[in-house]
């Protein structure tokens, strides 16, 4: 009888996301950041000016309560909740 989770292959570590410190980024990428969160995730919910949220967006960052991720699969980064 063979273990089928021995067999399974692990996931790659330099696949999986991580935490960008924003210390790290440029003002115009974190703003970049902000506003396509903004815009994503509160364009589409019948709100007229979803670019009113940048600064508390922002405060949320700069508090931690959302952080950068990076995923170097797809070479993307954007927003999220902190792990």
């Amino acid at each position: 009888m063979t273990d089928d989770a021995a067999n399974q292959a692990q996931p790659d570590p330099r696949e999986e996301k991580f935490v960008v410190e924003t210390e790290l980024l440029t003002q115009e990428q974190l703003t970049g950041l902000v506003e396509e969160y903004c815009t994503r995730y509160h364009g589409l919910n019948d709100t007229e000016s979803p670019l009113a949220e940048r600064d508390r967006v922002l405060a949320a960052v700069k508090r931690g309560d959302l952080v950068v991720w990076f995923d170097p699969v797809e070479n993307t980064a954007g927003l999220g909740p902190s792990a």
